[in-house]
């Protein structure tokens, strides 16, 4: 996985509380579930095994689709240390229009009275000949999501946000 995104913001929270958020994937990928242009008016849906994704070897199934076509991916929680990162991967066939497997995660230190978050994603291009034609919207996209992530986090803890 040779392609790499992230993106840092400032969040006025503790690193535990920050962390305590994140650490919940329906509202780290809040965005992923409502339809939306970046997903061609398709949304994904979670399934959880009993850890809920918040242990390491821990399984967060999503389904969906974007512009019309299915979409699954099987990610696994690789690291967890609360309150300072954690990561996940994906397992297995990844069924997914313009990036082909990842791994993605968040680091959070402390920053002033608050907390600095850098949101990540490394990932392959899908494979085949779409793989080539995908590069430039496989960067937009990871950007867009890393993107997202990291505002919704600082949004939801700003003064403005409903924390």
């Amino acid at each position: 996985m040779a392609r790499r995104h992230q993106r840092t913001v400032d969040v006025t929270a503790s690193p535990e509380r920050l962390f305590a958020r994140l650490d919940d994937q329906t509202r780290l990928a809040e965005h992923m579930a409502r339809p939306s242009v970046m997903m061609g008016g398709g949304r994904m849906t979670y399934n959880f095994d009993t850890a809920r994704g918040q242990a390491v070897g821990s399984h967060i199934k999503m389904g969906g689709s974007a512009f019309g076509i299915p979409l699954f991916v099987d990610e696994v929680v690789v690291e967890r240390v609360p309150p300072i990162h954690k990561s996940w991967r994906t397992e297995g066939p990844v069924r997914l229009i313009v990036i082909g497997a990842y791994a993605m995660g968040f680091a959070i230190a402390l920053a002033g009275e608050g907390a600095r978050l850098t949101v990540w994603i490394e990932y392959a291009l899908p494979g085949g000949a779409f793989g080539r034609f995908a590069a430039p919207f496989a960067a937009i996209y990871a950007r867009l999501c890393v993107g997202q992530m990291a505002r919704d986090a600082a949004d939801h803890f700003s003064p403005r946000g409903s924390a």
